[in-house]
């Protein structure tokens, strides 16, 4: 892993919106791991979907007990729980495999094959007393005294509502086990999780909220929160070949569905943001943003759903630390535009 550095400015406030996408949020964990390893940089506020709502009550809860400290510990915690090794570095004797060859001989085993043909053809409600959601015993082990807690950072978890396709954020108290699993709930695999929403009125059923937000960016347009968001982007925005085998088909088609959203609202930030800039808008009418994003496109690019979905340490490792190094270049290169400016161009993004 790059070694951590410092940098002598001022403070630097930040909100993160942390994408889902299964035990790829390993990424997002070491790109974590690294920003808490920055004294300049504050977070405020945090917007998670799946994974990244795991990462994000992972974070806030060790950092209401241990601070910065404790927020690594805690995530660290976290993907010891997930992956099921309580030492990841005893795994990188798999390293020279390379993660996108271990990902291939996940994607083409048999164990692998036989799992996605059965979800293909059963409905999770098929197995009747057998079914169990794994995240159970995961998420039943937070501190919700302190994942709901209204000290900052302020922590959103965004699910779908079944019924209504329309989005659901909980926030402070309306956070729990449910509520996470929600975030995290995709239908072919598990059933919906039902949870009391009293913006309804109703009992309602919520499945995996990368269909309608991944992560939601309007939480962070609060007045009393920073105006920097830093995406932390686990599904490729781009992949360059053609895919043509079943599971490549069905992972992009993932991947496309659970972009749209984020795509929707950088659309509408970068749009508002025209409006100020010629005058429309008077400023101050409405807040002005900046976009920054760190992601590894090119590595995303050599996995497959099946390392989503089978959480692997040796790719759990190795995720990790592409994540720490993301941020790493990240921090190095863009670290004096947050608080100034943008550092993602979102009209090249659109054309």
């Amino acid at each position: 892993m790059a070694a951590g550095r410092r940098y002598n400015v001022a403070k630097k406030r930040i909100n993160l919106a942390l994408q889902g996408g299964g035990a790829h949020g390993a990424f997002t964990w070491g790109v974590l791991d690294r920003l808490l390893q920055e004294d300049d940089i504050e977070i405020c506020g945090i917007s998670g979907t799946s994974a990244g709502a795991l990462n994000g009550a992972a974070l806030k809860a060790g950092m209401i007990t241990g601070g910065k400290e404790g927020a690594r510990e805690n995530l660290a915690w976290l993907w010891e729980q997930v992956s099921g090794v309580s030492d990841l570095s005893m795994t990188q004797w798999m390293a020279p495999f390379g993660v996108g060859a271990l990902s291939q001989m996940m994607e083409y085993s048999l164990p692998h094959m036989m799992t996605s043909a059965v979800s293909s053809m059963t409905s999770p409600y098929a197995y009747g007393p057998l079914y169990r959601n794994p995240l159970t015993d995961i998420v039943a082990k937070f501190d919700y005294d302190k994942v709901c807690n209204s000290v900052a950072p302020h922590l959103f978890i965004c699910a779908t509502r079944v019924r209504n396709g329309k989005i659901k954020v909980f926030a402070g108290d309306e956070i729990g086990p449910d509520a996470l699993m929600a975030s995290a709930c995709l239908p072919t695999v598990f059933k919906a999780i039902e949870i009391d929403d009293p913006s309804t009125g109703r009992r309602e059923a919520f499945w995996d909220g990368g269909y309608t937000g991944n992560p939601a960016l309007f939480p962070f347009f609060n007045d009393d929160l920073p105006d920097d968001i830093v995406i932390v982007n686990i599904n490729p925005l781009e992949r360059d070949g053609i895919p043509t085998t079943p599971q490549q088909i069905q992972n992009r088609i993932n991947e496309i569905s659970f972009n749209s959203s984020l795509l929707r609202e950088l659309r509408a930030i970068e749009f508002v943001q025209r409006l100020l800039d010629d005058g429309t808008i008077p400023k101050g009418a409405m807040k002005r943003v900046n976009i920054h994003m760190i992601a590894d496109d090119a590595l995303m690019g050599q996995l497959s759903v099946a390392t989503k979905m089978t959480p692997n340490p040796a790719v759990i490792a190795s995720l990790k630390e592409a994540g720490y190094n993301a941020a790493d270049t990240f921090l190095a290169d863009h670290a004096k535009d947050i608080g100034k400016r943008s550092s993602v161009d979102l009209p090249e993004m659109f054309s």
